[in-house]
């Protein structure tokens, strides 16, 4: 009966059935996917197809990525984003080239159920990117945010180690959960290819974008299990390196 933290997967299929693997995965588990589900390596909808198929056997909480969002808006409104394109979403467009109308409505009604955020009885956030407003997720007023931000990361990674929590200083969002999980910014970017934890934050994107691993970890143990990196997994695509 273990709680279960996903990373950012961005269409590594194979990465994904490795890690399952690994940690050994039940129905009785409770898996907790941070988003960004599809753009970078080929495999954008069968990822979709495997977390539809799952939802149905066990209990899954899917977060809205940005990623995520881009794609909807893709498939849904036909709306072009040439950015996009050039961060992922390339390899996505091909492979939707031999996906069924019917799918893709299967897929863009998966996309517009996912949540901004999941708050846990234990006062746990799970969250894509973050959030800004000082007083919490419920207060929070351009719910983009919860898939854009970046500030929640670089403020965990500039905080002053030897700040004590009650110091006038300390940023409040820090002291609103008793832990926040996100992804979207990869670990990479520091040098890192195992979970980070900064402050009461834990930064689960390992960089399977890239030539990262992807993660899945036990929120309450910490104990955590990857995948080959995805490099090497896809060894004849380029992802989003």
């Amino acid at each position: 009966m273990r709680t279960l933290v996903i990373g950012d997967i961005h269409g590594g299929l194979r990465a994904l059935h490795q890690i399952m693997e690994r940690a050994k995965v039940t129905k009785s588990d409770t898996l907790v996917f941070l988003g960004d589900y599809v753009d970078g390596w080929s495999q954008s909808p069968q990822v979709l197809d495997f977390i539809i198929d799952l939802k149905t056997k066990q209990n899954c909480i899917c977060i809205r990525g940005n990623h995520d969002d881009l794609l909807l808006e893709w498939l849904d409104e036909s709306k072009d984003n040439l950015l996009w394109y050039k961060h992922g979403g390339e390899a996505t467009v091909l492979a939707y080239e031999s996906v069924s109308a019917e799918t893709k409505q299967q897929h863009i009604d998966f996309l517009k159920s996912l949540d901004n955020y999941y708050l846990d009885a234990q006062r746990r956030l799970f969250v894509h990117a973050g959030f800004t407003n000082m007083n919490g997720v419920d207060f929070e007023y351009f719910p983009g945010l919860f898939y854009w931000d970046r500030t929640l990361w670089e403020t965990a990674l500039a905080l002053d180690t030897t700040m004590k929590i009650n110091h006038p200083f300390y940023p409040k969002r820090f002291t609103l959960y008793v832990e926040i999980y996100i992804g979207h910014t990869p670990v990479t970017r520091i040098g890192q290819t195992t979970p980070v934890q900064k402050a009461n934050v834990w930064n689960v994107d390992t960089g399977a974008a890239f030539k990262g691993p992807l993660t899945i970890m036990d929120v309450d143990t910490k104990e955590f299990w990857q995948s080959e990196p995805l490099d090497q997994l896809y060894f004849d695509e380029r992802g989003r390196n």
